[in-house]
């Protein structure tokens, strides 16, 4: 399946896709920026609240990104749908500054597609792993 990279009003363009979160019979669609450089799935703790998830009851785990400030998440097992493909994995929650998309990192996603990014072409292709 192939997905348009997003373009923002600075002209800048992301491998951002849409794909739908579920938990405890909720869904929610949301944005993702499919990042080979994160290591895990990480999404808004607002997600989690719509979904019903209380946070800080999942397995709490420790993040250090680009300012180097030790931040914490917490992993809770969610189904993510992405065109037709639905699975379950597990996905941290925090707070994300300001950011109007998750992460789709290397546990939780990329070990789910072959991911297959064509900046000149602005798009995006995923190959269900079999």
């Amino acid at each position: 399946m192939k997905f348009k990279y997003k373009k923002y009003d600075s002209g800048t363009f992301r491998s951002v896709i849409q794909i739908e979160v579920s938990c405890n019979s909720l869904s929610v669609p949301y944005e993702v920026l499919v990042d080979s450089g994160a290591d895990i799935c990480i999404f808004d703790e607002d997600i989690a609240i719509i979904l019903g998830i209380n946070i800080v009851k999942g397995i709490r785990q420790e993040v250090i990104g680009v300012t180097g400030i030790p931040q914490y998440y917490y992993l809770h097992k969610v189904s993510i749908k992405v065109g037709g493909i639905e699975y379950q994995t597990d996905v941290g929650f925090m707070k994300l500054s300001n950011q109007a998309f998750g992460i789709a990192g290397q546990k939780g996603f990329f070990d789910k597609f072959i991911i297959k990014f064509d900046l000149k072409k602005e798009e995006i292709e995923l190959k269900e792993r079999v």
